[in-house]
């Protein structure tokens, strides 16, 4: 009947899934231009084979990158812009597989809230804590809590490059007490998240820098959110134009960019300082190590994890 009030009738809200496909080495990417893109939550999920639904993170049979969208007329646009930066990524990088996508609409009034079960606290170390501001946690003892959207793409600390991140800084951090203060690097911020942390942990200072402007309006974002801004200074600059050392520095990239800002990155560090680089696929590992071993570093750790490595350097303390 006219002016009658239905709420059966009333549209329900649409999300569209992306399904990714794709080499570890390429997450990264995906997951920034995909939130680039508008994407509301990009995260990964471990399936087992012929299991679409139901996530199985101890399990490394088969990976699947999600994007989620609010669903309109411009869905077919999106599927269009990302077709075509994966072509892009094939021809940057011939040796790896080209990834592959599929979507899926959801009809769902409540999806929008249902898609953040996925994201929960989560214990990167043995003090540290990463969780989404809809979650409540209450630190104990010595923990440190650090508060990341996963809306934010790569650098919610679940990725294992940034765990073993997070890990290597923690244990630095804490136990190490050859400085009395500690001034960390963090290249190639994204989220902020180690340049947040390495704060949290007692840091002095914390220098973040990014090339790409969005990671750094991001990294701004949640060092307000953490309230660490008395500390932690974010630029949008090449790490060739950072001036200091640091006893300290974090740089979470690709190998192929570690290998090529190596020496920028060694000849910021302070004499008994450390160098924590992650971002490394295995099959590049003998490539990084041998890059990085032709200086008068001394390999302090090196830790894997899946398809993952990061190595923990530190410079002698004597000339």
């Amino acid at each position: 009947m006219p002016g009658s009030s239905d709420k059966s009738a009333a549209p329900k809200e649409k999300w569209v899934r992306f399904k990714l496909y794709a080499s570890p080495a390429l997450d990264e990417a995906l997951s920034n231009y995909l939130t680039e893109m508008g994407a509301q939550g990009v995260f990964e999920e471990f399936l087992e084979p012929g299991v679409s639904d139901l996530p199985e993170p101890d399990t490394q049979d088969e990976r699947v990158l999600n994007a989620y969208f609010p669903s309109d007329a411009d869905d077919a646009k999106r599927a269009a812009r990302l077709q075509a930066y994966i072509d892009c990524l094939a021809e940057l990088f011939p040796d790896q597989d080209k990834p592959t996508f599929n979507t899926e609409v959801i009809v769902d009034p409540q999806w929008g809230e249902v898609w953040k079960r996925f994201f929960k606290p989560l214990r990167i170390s043995r003090n540290i804590i990463v969780k989404p501001s809809w979650e409540r946690y209450s630190a104990t003892g010595r923990e440190t809590v650090i508060e990341i959207d996963p809306g934010m793409a790569f650098g919610t600390g679940q990725h294992p490059s940034t765990s073993m991140c997070l890990e290597a800084m923690e244990e630095i951090l804490l136990k190490d007490r050859s400085f009395q203060k500690w001034r960390v690097l963090d290249v190639g911020t994204g989220t902020g998240i180690l340049g947040i942390s390495a704060a949290k942990l007692g840091a002095s200072t914390v220098l973040c820098v990014d090339i790409d402007p969005q990671a750094v309006e991001i990294a701004h974002k949640n060092v307000a959110v953490n309230h660490v801004g008395d500390r932690v200074v974010i630029v949008n600059s090449d790490v060739a134009r950072i001036k200091g050392s640091f006893e300290l520095i974090v740089a979470n990239l690709t190998a192929e960019t570690l290998i090529k800002i190596k020496s920028h990155l060694v000849k910021m560090m302070e004499k008994g300082g450390y160098l924590v680089i992650s971002g490394i696929i295995e099959k590049n590992r003998q490539d990084v190590e041998k890059a990085f071993t032709r200086d008068d570093l001394i390999r302090h750790r090196v830790m894997d994890d899946k398809e993952w490595v990061c190595y923990v350097y530190r410079k002698p303390s004597k000339a």
